[in-house]
């Protein structure tokens, strides 16, 4: 019974898959949010070191990852793939379920997949301060390790309603030498407009991100870091997805099912985009399912058209699944999957019908979560439990029809820092959200940009 699969260091990818070199459709160019004119490399110049520039419109299918970042990867890459022998048990399900565990990188998540060749790039470029955004603090944690071995200054605005949720997660920022704001604040003109509106607002990752960006923006020795959205951050993250095709062959084994949590895109990307691949090279018929949450779903409810990826409007419009950029989701406990928009790579491909998305209910994913840690011992991340959910959903399919199917799902992080979410549903004090037709109308009806063909 061989329950985790390892490799060794020398078997870390070395090249990132690039998927937008196999799509059909690619996906549509960004506009510029004053012209409506597709942008060009200089207007990402000023957010932007120029070799991310280039990883962001490459249509080359494979880009080699630098050596240097590749031994900072050994510090916790490989990362191991389990199989679910205990919950497939107690599930009483003849699926076999493995999932791939990200929880073991110093930030206890997949981020720093992304956030140690960003910071590399930068560092390279000269770069003396990097701002960004965070929502649970998985990725301002990541960014911050990161920074903090290249030499450089982190500043981080952090959702409110996170940062007050989650006090280690700034605390493990602070450890890593990196400055977090509760975000809206007064330190921007975004997030004193913000204010001035609603001087209780919870927050958001778009109202986050128009303050990191104005920063970046106004100072020329400092550049902006995102975590999730942009094609170059779903690149970096294909190291896992290309990790797990090995592990899968090592064990004899390959998906029928592909599953991750979805916020931005980067979590799914991951984990599904090296098998995508597959699907296009060899003919395969792997589903890939995304999942959101209930409270936020850009991917199930949302509508295919040029958004902002900020609140303010400050950024590029990109072509997306959006609920509109000022829609600001119920403060759930999952922080990274509160995100009004979908990646452009994502989208198209869900426009396309070559991935599928699903949402989940929070008490539902904490049900599941808690399933998954008496039987396997690992407590998910509250963003992890939306695709154990799902696992555990099609597995209980399988059980109905009789079917085996392999299952693989990205468990991206652990909930060392999350407990009082737990605490919450423990306690029966967690709450269902999910938006009416109506406010998801209401806020894609104040967008005035234009719709794609």
């Amino acid at each position: 019974m061989q329950r985790k699969i390892l490799l060794n260091e020398n078997e870390i990818p070395e090249s990132w898959y690039n998927v937008v070199a196999d799509m059909p459709n690619k996906p549509l160019p960004p506009l510029h949010p004053g012209t409506k004119e597709p942008i060009g490399p200089d207007m990402l110049a000023p957010l932007f070191p120029m070799e991310l520039i280039k990883q962001e419109v490459s249509q080359e299918k494979w880009v080699g990852i630098p050596e240097e970042v590749r031994d900072l990867y050994k510090l916790w890459r490989p990362t191991p793939l389990y199989r679910a022998y205990n919950l497939e048990k107690a599930l009483d399900t003849p699926a076999k379920i493995y999932y791939k565990y990200e929880g073991v990188s110093p930030a206890g998540s997949h981020k720093p997949n992304t956030a140690i060749p960003q910071a590399y790039y930068n560092a390279k470029e000269g770069v003396k301060r990097i701002t960004t955004e965070t929502g649970a603090g998985q990725w301002g944690t990541a960014l911050s390790f990161a920074c903090e071995l290249f030499g450089i200054d982190c500043e981080v605005f952090m959702v409110k309603v996170s940062y007050e949720q989650k006090p280690y997660r700034k605390m493990v920022m602070n450890t890593y030498g990196a400055k977090v704001h509760p975000s809206p604040t007064n330190l921007t003109n975004a997030g004193r407009s913000i204010l001035a509106q609603d001087p209780n607002s919870p927050g958001s990752l778009g109202i986050a991100i128009s303050e990191a960006v104005e920063v970046a923006a106004s100072d020329d020795n400092t550049k902006y870091a995102l975590g999730s959205v942009l094609n170059h951050v779903l690149l970096h993250q294909t190291v896992i997805g290309l990790e797990a095709i090995k592990q899968m062959e090592k064990a004899g084994d390959m998906p029928d099912i592909v599953i991750a949590p979805f916020g931005g895109g980067s979590n799914f990307a991951g984990i599904s985009f090296p098998f995508l691949r597959l699907n296009f090279d060899e003919g395969k018929k792997i589903r890939c399912i995304a999942v959101e949450p209930a409270s936020c779903p850009k991917l199930t409810r949302g509508q295919f058209r040029y958004d902002f990826g900020d609140s303010v409007g400050m950024t590029p419009l990109i072509p997306m699944y959006t609920l509109g950029h000022n829609f600001v989701p119920s403060p759930i406990h999952a922080g990274g999957l509160r995100y009004h928009g979908a990646g452009a790579i994502v989208s198209q491909l869900l426009k396309d019908g070559l991935i599928e998305a699903q949402s989940q209910q929070q008490n539902r994913c904490f049900e599941a979560g808690l399933q998954f840690a008496r039987t396997e011992g690992i407590i998910p991340a509250p963003e992890a439990t939306h695709g154990i959910a799902t696992a555990i959903d099609e597995a209980l399919k399988c059980r109905e029809s009789g079917e085996s199917k392999t299952i693989l799902f990205n468990l991206c992080g652990h909930a060392h820092f999350d407990m009082a979410a737990y605490e919450a549903y423990l306690s029966g004090k967690l709450v269902d959200q999910e938006i009416t037709s109506e406010e998801i109308a209401a806020s894609l009806a104040t967008l005035d940009t234009p719709v794609p063909a």
